[in-house]
């Protein structure tokens, strides 16, 4: 039995949810069955898009709504879509011409799939008859990244996030996870107060942020720790089942 306040468990997947090899842990599981067996919901809210994250809402039996592509996509149910922003096509050239510029791996989200510097799409029909989503960077040198955000930041109109130190993550402006779970706040009645938001990252914290009780993980960045309401065990050592033994069953 429960008397939680929280009724939605929103998780990120990469470096929370998933440990290094990119697997869900015996515990995690458990604990994430128990919770949706007592009434509460649980969700991906995920930089991933839609393709890649399915799998793993069918090892989990979820089948709710899910927050993909940093917020650019908000699924009612796995396969019902309730809201998609694209980006414009220009954007993603652009985004492109500076990665080329720098000499750094890129890759982007669309509709038809994932694309990056090794199978970007040739022709510039293909690139326009696609819907664009997100667009991402990496690179390890230190010198590159900061110059690519500050011409990024100049620009105004881009959202820029990580999922890890050395990638930059841009979503239109005001596209983000937050944004992505209060659309599915609204689709389940709930409010952002009744939300357990973990994650590790910069693209987590628009929803650490406002959720009920934001969550960072043991191997969060420093960032995330500081604004977090709480800091619980990394992603290799069951930190999302912690979570949920503690604040939604009262176990210690």
């Amino acid at each position: 039995m429960h008397t939680s306040p929280y009724r939605l468990i929103a998780l990120d997947m990469d470096g929370t949810l998933l440990n290094e090899e990119k697997q869900v842990s015996e515990e995690n599981r458990k604990w994430i069955a128990e919770a949706e067996k007592a009434g509460i919901t649980v969700i991906f809210s995920t930089g991933r898009g839609r393709q890649s994250a399915m799998p793993y809402m069918e090892l989990l039996g979820l089948t709710g709504p899910m927050v993909a592509v940093n917020g650019s996509e908000v699924w009612k149910e796995p396969g019902k879509l309730h809201k998609r922003e694209p980006m414009p096509v220009e954007w993603i050239r652009e985004l492109r011409q500076l990665a080329l510029h720098y000499d750094v791996w890129y890759w982007s989200y669309a509709v038809e799939g994932i694309f990056n510097r090794e199978n970007w799409p040739v022709t510039d029909g293909a690139v326009e008859s696609m819907t664009w989503l997100k667009f991402g960077y990496y690179t390890e040198n230190a010198a590159k990244l900061p110059a690519i955000r500050e011409t990024l930041e100049g620009c105004g109109k881009l959202e820029i996030t990580n999922s890890h130190p050395c990638n930059l993550e841009l979503n239109p402006k005001g596209i983000t996870k937050a944004s992505g779970l209060r659309e599915v706040c609204s689709i389940l009645g709930l409010d952002m107060s009744q939300v357990i938001a973990m994650g590790d990252s910069v693209n987590d914290l628009s929803m650490i942020r406002e959720a009920g009780l934001g969550v960072a993980m043991g191997n969060a960045q420093e960032l995330i720790k500081a604004e977090a309401d709480i800091v619980t065990a990394s992603n290799e050592e069951d930190g999302v089942a912690r979570v949920i033994r503690k604040y939604i069953f009262g176990l210690g």
